[in-house]
């Protein structure tokens, strides 16, 4: 393996090292402005990494989003995922891409990514997909629905202690679906690393509400992670 490829698996591990605790997941809105806002105060909230998520049909709007949200995670500091679209995450220089069923393969995302950035698969309750995902390459894996998504609502369910099971393949697990700081101390306990979550932080209208939601859930990711 040649050193410019050693120090980009490096780098890679870097990133996805910092896939801790609140996973903020975008909701769908054409209100750029209003994104940017619930963006920043959920980071500003503790949030550790966000993806951008839109199944809006306009590209160019979506572009321009991701790029707006590039600016802010680049001045905060988070860990920067766009969901689906590896040649836009490119674009816009994220930290990586949100791949599922039907999104293509990580062969394919790594092709369009590059070496340094991260790859993260939805495996849904399925640990042999999570299995094949980390042995083409992906750098992190996330299970779920948990519980009840409205967002979701046909997904299927997924045993939490499926997540303590993916420990093993030596990469981040999130846990999805339904996540609320009421229920988000299970999921870790149980062995997640991060929990990615909408609703539970971006259903206000508010930006200091929004912030006051990414605090609570990361004020339980931070007891449930603080030396016995």
């Amino acid at each position: 393996m040649c050193a410019a490829l050693i120090d980009a698996v490096g780098l890679r591990r870097v990133r996805a090292r910092r896939l801790r605790g609140l996973y903020a997941l975008t909701p769908d809105t054409r209100d750029t402005a209003a994104l940017v806002a619930a963006v920043a105060a959920a980071l500003d909230g503790g949030a550790a990494a966000v993806q951008y998520r839109s199944k809006d049909p306009d590209a160019a709007l979506r572009a321009a989003q991701a790029r707006a949200l590039a600016r802010v995670l680049a001045a905060r500091g988070g860990l920067y995922i766009v969901n689906d679209d590896a040649a836009l995450a490119r674009e816009v220089g994220a930290d990586g891409v949100h791949i599922g069923a039907g999104d293509g393969s990580v062969a394919a995302a790594r092709d369009a990514l590059g070496p340094e950035r991260l790859i993260g698969v939805s495996c849904y309750d399925d640990l042999e997909r999570a299995r094949a995902a980390v042995a083409a390459g992906a750098d992190y894996v996330a299970f779920g629905s948990m519980f009840a998504s409205p967002t979701k609502p046909h997904a299927p369910r997924a045993d939490p202690a499926l997540l303590a099971r993916a420990q093993a393949f030596g990469v981040p697990v999130v846990a999805i679906g339904g996540i609320t700081a009421a229920n988000a101390d299970v999921l870790f306990a149980a062995g997640a690393d991060a929990v990615a979550v909408i609703g539970d932080v971006f259903a206000h209208d508010d930006p200091q509400a929004v912030r006051e939601a990414a605090d609570a859930i990361d004020r339980v990711h931070r007891r449930a992670t603080r030396p016995a």
